[in-house]
């Protein structure tokens, strides 16, 4: 089989927002919100985070093995899609429904947990087990709750992670190996990823400000997005995707962009499209010095200074694992019910940085004028693994 693969609904919750409409309404704001200061976000410092608020989906459902915040998450989202999920189950049948994941925390947040309660009382917790860390505990709790016996793993490679997991979905579908994929990630805050960054030197502790000359680190986020993916018509398309491995760094990308040209251009290339036919771009835009640096060069050299493009994790913060369906699902809502072509705003300082191309930032309340075709998001993760999507949306649906 070689046939076209559809993002037929979403369900997203981040630091934006639960649900399709909360997302929108505030990613097309002219009032930035989102990432916020948390004080002692570690012992003595304050840092912007992109932090989930309110209650999240009840996991009693799920044996306490798989009882974790993340997999809370990825039910909150599913929450918002079950109805289509559980027909697209009926209509194809439980055993042709997958469930591929990205993450890169799982459930180490429970296993903090679970180690600070062992160093103040000598015991762990009641509620903890040691498989709630497992890399495969996301996909294995969305099977289980859904009851879907189709192929289910978890995707994790850093930031690329729910990136690659929509590829690695389109290729199950393409090859005729299930009819139905819920598709995307979750990642959940602590301190383990937290600590870690701000060990590299790589955290700001004001609000992250990509491509900007005084730019200094980033915000780290949580969240989760989950498509309906299936080879049936739906508003938009997942029209090319290209994965690419520089190897060049465990941390740092390639500076070339090497890595990030080769993504984007087999996204481009399986497409079918000319870079000109991308109406926006949603950077990695980590707001780190050799990030930006890496990948406005990328961009510019394959797209020039004409295509909008901005970074979102102003908005979420980086949330890793989590982050190619997290912006993924935000190119979704560009593409999707969007008639004035409404486009993500890119939130900086706006000093530019002389050393890097300049490209076409979006500005708040920018618009298209018309409905966007396509849109490119852009994931690079530590060691070099880059993935980049096309979305596209299928005119006479959207």
């Amino acid at each position: 089989m070689n046939e076209a693969v559809y993002l037929n609904e979403l369900g997203i919750v981040c630091a934006l927002g639960a649900g399709q409409a909360e997302v929108r309404a505030a990613l097309f704001a002219t009032k930035v919100s989102g990432v916020a200061p948390v004080p002692e976000a570690l012992p003595g410092r304050t840092l912007h985070l992109g932090r989930v608020a309110g209650a999240l989906a009840a996991d009693e459902q799920l044996p306490v093995s798989l009882h974790s915040r993340n997999n809370a998450l990825l039910l909150a989202a599913l929450a918002q899609i079950r109805a289509e999920v559980e027909a697209a189950i009926i209509r194809f049948g439980a055993h042709r429904v997958a469930v591929i994941l990205g993450t890169s925390t799982s459930g180490v947040a429970e296993a903090e947990r679970g180690m600070f309660a062992y160093a103040r009382t000598g015991a762990l917790p009641e509620d903890f087990h040691l498989a709630q860390q497992e890399m495969g505990s996301p996909a294995v709790a969305l099977a289980q709750v859904l009851g879907v016996t189709g192929p289910a793993h978890v995707i994790s490679t850093a930031c690329s992670s729910s990136a690659k997991a929509l590829a690695s979905a389109a290729r199950l579908l393409r090859a005729g190996m299930c009819d139905a994929v819920i598709v995307g990630g979750g990642d959940t805050l602590c301190q383990f990823t937290v600590a870690g960054f701000a060990a590299l030197e790589s955290v700001s502790a004001a609000r992250c400000n990509p491509m900007s000359a005084a730019r200094d680190g980033i915000n780290i986020g949580e969240g989760a997005a989950l498509f309906l993916m299936t080879r049936e018509p739906g508003p938009v398309m997942l029209a090319g995707w290209g994965e690419s491995s520089d190897a060049y760094h465990i941390s740092a990308p390639d500076p070339s962009g090497r890595g990030a040209l080769a993504a984007m251009q087999g996204a481009l290339t399986r497409a079918g499209i000319a870079p000109a036919a991308i109406d926006y771009i949603n950077l990695h835009g980590t707001a780190t010095p050799h990030n930006d640096a890496m990948e406005s060069r990328a961009v510019f050299g394959l797209f020039g200074a004409a295509t909008p493009a901005s970074s979102t994790k102003p908005l979420t913060g980086h949330t890793l694992g989590a982050a190619g369906a997290i912006e993924a699902a935000i190119c979704w809502l560009t593409l999707h019910d969007n008639p004035r072509g409404q486009l993500p705003p890119h939130w900086w300082d706006g000093l530019a940085d002389a050393a890097l191309p300049q490209l076409n930032l979006v500005k708040p309340a920018r618009v298209l004028g018309r409905p966007l075709d396509y849109a490119l998001s852009n994931s690079f993760a530590f060691g070099g693994s880059n993935a980049a999507l096309v979305l596209a949306r299928v005119r006479g649906q959207a």
